[in-house]
């Protein structure tokens, strides 16, 4: 029998796999959380889906998303990765995660995942369908708003609660999906 899934999961097999094993699922540490944050802001005005297909030249791009190496990269770091035909090249995006890195470095000495989960809501309603969900909540406007205050780039409200759904923070599985009525998100 085939599982019922969230609706947007169900058009790529990129899609189907990052939504059964990991999207809503709770995700924790600095290289994952550093990782995800990242992703997330070079999807921002693109499909997820070519962030999906790009994600391993990221992790190569990127020292696997070590937030100390990647806080390390200078000019010629820059220039390689605005010449990388793997991912994204966007100057501003590629800045922004090097910048993010240096930030969390100097700026969130309690460490990136517990001021991530510090503004994980204590309840969550599971919304019933797809046209529930929201695209920002309270915690994450105060979430962008702390992490932009912090030095981080392209962490608006809407970037932070896509963040909170892929790592688990909240759980968007819809009500008929597999995830919600198993109870593994």
């Amino acid at each position: 029998m085939e599982r019922v899934r969230c609706d947007w999961a169900n058009s790529a097999p990129e899609y189907v796999a990052y939504h059964d094993e990991e999207w809503g699922v709770p995700l924790r540490g600095e290289r994952a959380l550093f990782e995800r944050l990242s992703l997330e802001a070079f999807q921002s005005g693109l499909s997820w889906l070519i962030i999906l297909r790009k994600r391993e030249a990221f992790r190569a791009a990127f020292a696997n998303f070590d937030v100390g190496a990647v806080a390390e990269f200078d000019d010629a770091d820059e220039a390689r990765l605005l010449a990388d035909s793997g991912i994204v090249r966007n100057r501003a995006k590629i800045a922004a995660t090097i910048g993010n890195a240096r930030a969390i470095r100097t700026a969130v000495p309690e460490g990136i995942a517990e001021l991530l989960w510090s503004y994980a809501p204590a309840q969550h309603v599971r919304p019933g369908t797809l046209a529930e969900v929201p695209s920002t909540s309270a915690e994450s406007i105060a979430m962008a708003r702390e992490l932009k205050k912090r030095g981080l780039k392209f962490v608006g409200p809407t970037t932070a609660y896509a963040l909170m759904q892929a790592t688990g923070m909240v759980d968007d599985h819809v009500a008929t999906c597999w995830r919600a009525c198993s109870g593994t998100s």
